[in-house]
């Protein structure tokens, strides 16, 4: 299937804490009775730490089919035509919603987003929470793409 969106999302941890593409394999592949989620992938094709990094979970080629070996779990319904990257953070020290991105993490998220684009013209930027009924990311995703100078056409709206 096509690549229609590209789909933003936290991990959901505390401000400030570390954790990378092993934590997310972890807590997505671990058996639920070992405290994972029990799925076959990671939710994600690539996460952005909070230094900025970006490392590649799930990899995908540079044309514009999502092949089976590229779908990450990252929105019930909408995995096999999107593309999914996700920034650490997204919670306060009190587990509340909060948009935790650093100013590395904006900086790769930008760059991610406008390279995204360029690589196909057509894609729409979402946030998880747009797909589903989640907070997830931690902010409003088609007013920080407006914000960044992404095209309106290039925003999801459902």
């Amino acid at each position: 299937m096509r690549n229609e969106l590209l789909v933003i999302h936290c991990s959901a941890t505390p401000e400030g804490q570390h954790f990378d593409k092993t934590d997310i394999i972890r807590w997505h592949t671990s058996p639920v009775d070992k405290g994972g989620r029990g799925w076959s992938k990671a939710g994600y094709n690539d996460v952005i730490l909070l230094d900025g990094t970006l490392q590649s979970v799930i990899p995908f080629d540079t044309n514009n089919i999502v092949d089976y070996w590229e779908i990450a779990n990252g929105a019930k319904g909408f995995n096999d035509r999107a593309i999914h990257v996700c920034y650490i953070g997204g919670l306060d020290v009190d587990g509340k919603t909060k948009d935790t991105r650093t100013l590395h993490q904006l900086n790769s998220l930008t760059i991610y987003v406008r390279y995204m684009i360029l690589r196909n013209p057509e894609i729409k930027i979402a946030g998880h929470n747009q797909l589903s009924t989640k907070d997830c990311p931690s902010f409003d995703v088609p007013d920080w793409c407006r914000r960044i100078g992404v095209q309106q056409k290039n925003i999801y709206n459902p």
